[in-house]
Order: structure tokens, then sequence, then C-alpha cells
């Protein structure tokens, strides 16, 4: 009988919630599509491979930051405006799921070193 906790299997998110890979993926190709640009120019451009990109395009792969930073430079866009559209994107969803409580967003700004209590939200990506 083993002494360590069996590990926590991440909560699946619901339909209404998103997925960080998926919205930033989708930034990415609204951008890139809106440019009329090809995923092989901005995969050249980036310095990274076309089925790379395209697979954190549709939200398969979880891009590093060194990669988000690249794929978003080659777009136009610094990683503050991928963040930015991407937090318009996780807002609007989440009006459609309704309120999330104060008392659960100060906890989690406290217990991840963010506000410590004080009632603000950290978001680390």
């Amino acid at each position: 009988m083993s002494s360590y906790p069996e590990p926590r299997r991440p909560r699946p998110a619901t339909a209404q919630e998103p997925l960080w890979r998926h919205v930033v993926g989708a930034v990415l190709r609204r951008r890139r599509r809106a440019q009329g640009r090809t995923l092989q120019d901005v995969a050249d451009v980036a310095g990274i491979s076309m089925p790379y990109l395209s697979e954190v395009e549709r939200g398969r792969k979880e891009a590093s930051s060194e990669m988000l930073a690249a794929a978003a430079g080659a777009l136009g866009l610094g990683l503050v405006d991928v963040l930015a559209l991407a937090q318009g994107e996780l807002a609007r969803a989440a009006q459609v799921r309704g309120p999330v409580s104060v008392t659960a967003v100060t906890a989690l700004g406290a217990s991840a070193g963010g506000s410590r209590g004080r009632g603000t939200m950290c978001l680390a990506a």
C-alpha cells in the first residue's frame, strides 16, 4: 500500500469554458486570415514549422511563451496584444457562464500569491 495520495486529475472544462490553447489558437488564426496570409508564410517569418503552427491554431498544442511570441511577432502582434484579445474572448465566455463569486476570486488571488486577499485577481498564463 502506497503512502502517496493518488494524483488529482484535472477537472474537465465545461462546454462554455474554453481552454486557453483554444482561445489563443483562434486569436492567431483570425489575425492571420484577416491579413490574408498562409500558414507557411507566417511559420517561415516566425521560424517555426508550419505543421506546428497549424496545431497551435487548432488548439491541439499548448505553445511555449517563446513560440507564442514568435507567432505573434510574425503577425505584427506582441504578447500583450494576444493576451488582450484572448482575455476579451474569455470574458465573453464567462458572461455566458454567469458571474463568479467574489469570495472564490479573492481566494484564488490570495492562494496564487497575487492579491493577498485584497479583492483583486492575478491572472497567470
